[in-house]
């Protein structure tokens, strides 16, 4: 995690990409965030904090990051296919 509300992921010595924070919250795709059903976007990004910042990040088993952001938001898996594909 990074002081300019960005994150840092090296994926290996040839590539290293960073995500913004309030980017990640907006793409979280837990079922508080999108319907499960329809795969209609139900959080709102206008009602995000730009100045949102992640609180704490773990990592879930081999395959995922949960992030505990500072509106309370901690539902999301971030997996690593998800996040190279952003």
């Amino acid at each position: 995690m990074r002081a300019e509300r960005q994150m840092r992921i090296i994926w290996d010595q040839a590539a290293c990409r960073e995500y913004a924070f309030y980017d990640l919250r907006i793409a979280c795709q837990c079922a508080a965030c999108v319907d499960e059903h329809t795969g209609r976007r139900i959080l709102n990004p206008a009602l995000v904090d730009p100045q949102i910042t992640i609180q704490d990040a773990q990592l879930v088993g081999n395959y995922a990051l949960r992030i505990t952001w500072s509106d309370g938001h901690n539902t999301g898996l971030y997996t690593w296919d998800f996040l190279r594909k952003l």
